[in-house]
């Protein structure tokens, strides 16, 4: 069994690759890599997972490690030198030492990494989102929008938790002027690497419910100017330069501007500063209009003094004018009467004289006449009484001759000559009382009267 293969035990193998990697790699070595996840766990130890990509794809892929004494050293550099501490989905530019473990496999052990490069990389965003959004024509979106003359519902996106949350809500609500305003709350992150995520997301929440809102706030505390670095992302600040509502910004900053400051509407370093600026919007529009009130008022007391200056200066002139008129009235009116008078006596004496003439000549008329008409009357005496006689025997000729008349047309006398009469009810029968079948009618001549039933009618056709 001498050609029989020699067997190795696994730990012989692995101690072997861990040996040869050692005496291969003994060095330290700077490489840039992303740092997908950073996996810190309770005892402070970090085990990250590296990646490299290319268009969109990851080439290349390895287990890190840092332990808990170069983690908190490397994590201070950061909020020092970057103003954040150190996060996950960054590129950075790492101290390594190639490690292999016989139960963890093959690693790289961070001892460092470089804060100014993750800098760097980070203001390489912030340009790349600024280039984009002015090519979008985006830049300046936002603030082209008309600002509401009163503010007064505020959809405000921050975490329940934020002091500046509070910050922002006791400057708007505590306000000494009494300024009433409705706000409501759409929670989100404010900065890590969900931060962008969830604030868009709560810009579209609000965007389905846009008319009830006049403008949108995002604002932050604590914290100082760390974790800023989620306000560079492409679409967060993207969904801020095109919506709707005025979006402003209460967030801090650090020495540069982030991108969704620069995008918003409005920025403000502090929440307090942003709530400042809701009241200065209020004070904008109740000032002028308490002064335009006190300018009222004092207009119309000026206008109301004036407008009685001058009804009391009408109301002398028209006294004195009335006065005057009714004076001068009087004087004409005396005038007039004496006019009057005179004409009155001078009319009475020619009316007097020309009664006076007019009883003389119906004096001598009356005698004249009287003597006329006694004649006649004289006359008519002596012709009266042949006039009478002849008369009344003319009268008495006619009045037989209408007596004969009357005799002819007596109803009896016109039955006897063969006529008879029909009544219905009483009446004669004609258009307005005319039978019907079944009718009792009455039938009357000079020696009879018949009663019939009517049991036919035929109506005769006037030609």
């Amino acid at each position: 069994m001498s050609d029989s293969p020699k067997i190795f035990t696994l730990k012989q193998v692995v101690s072997s690759i861990r040996k040869t990697i050692e005496e291969r790699y003994h060095q330290t070595y700077w490489v840039k890599a992303e740092m997908h996840k950073l996996n810190r766990f309770p005892s402070g130890h970090c085990f990250p997972e590296l990646l490299q990509k290319e268009d969109g794809k990851i080439v290349a892929q390895i287990s890190g490690s840092i332990w808990k004494h170069n983690f908190e050293r490397i994590n201070q550099r950061f909020i020092s030198v970057v103003k954040e501490p150190l996060k996950e989905d960054t590129t950075l530019l790492m101290l390594v030492k190639i490690s292999y473990h016989e139960l963890y496999g093959l690693s790289l052990q961070i001892l460092d990494i470089d804060p100014s490069y993750a800098l760097g990389e980070l203001q390489k965003e912030r340009q790349e989102t600024l280039k984009r959004l002015q090519k979008e024509g985006l830049l300046d979106k936002n603030q082209k929008i008309d600002f509401p003359l009163l503010p007064k519902r505020i959809a405000v996106i921050s975490a329940a938790s934020s002091k500046g949350l509070s910050d922002f809500q006791q400057v708007i609500e505590d306000n000494q002027w009494g300024y009433k305003f409705f706000t409501m709350l759409f929670p989100a992150y404010l900065q890590g690497d969900q931060a962008a995520t969830t604030i868009v997301a709560q810009l579209k929440q609000i965007e389905r419910v846009q008319d009830h809102f006049d403008a949108v706030v995002i604002v932050r505390g604590g914290g100082g100017e760390v974790g800023l670095s989620c306000y560079n992302n492409y679409d967060l600040c993207k969904e801020i330069a095109k919506f709707r509502l005025p979006v402003l910004t209460g967030i801090g900053h650090s020495t540069n501007m982030t991108v969704a400051e620069m995008v918003a509407f409005r920025n403000a370093i502090t929440p307090t500063e942003l709530g400042d600026f809701f009241i200065q919007a209020f004070h904008s529009f109740a000032v002028p209009v308490s002064d335009a009130w006190k300018n009222i008022i004092i207009h119309s007391r000026s206008l109301l003094a004036e407008a009685n200056f001058s009804f009391n200066k009408k109301s002398a002139e028209l006294k004195n004018g009335v006065i005057r008129s009714v004076k001068e009235n009087n004087h004409r009116l005396y005038r007039s009467s004496q006019g009057l008078l005179t004409t009155v006596k001078s009319s009475l004496q020619q009316s007097d004289q020309a009664l006076r003439r007019t009883e003389h000549k119906l004096e001598s008329s009356s005698t004249a006449l009287l003597r006329e008409y006694t004649h006649i009357i004289s006359t008519i005496e002596k012709q009266f009484p042949g006039l009478t006689k002849n008369t009344l025997t003319n009268n008495q000729i006619k009045l037989n001759q209408l007596m004969q008349s009357l005799k002819l047309l007596d109803p009896q006398n016109v039955l006897k000559r063969g006529f008879s009469i029909t009544t219905l009810n009483g009446k004669t029968i004609g258009d307005t009382n005319q039978p019907i079948s079944g009718d009792k009618i009455t039938t009357r001549t000079a020696t009879f009267t018949i009663e019939s039933d009517v049991k036919s009618i035929t109506k005769i056709e006037k030609t």
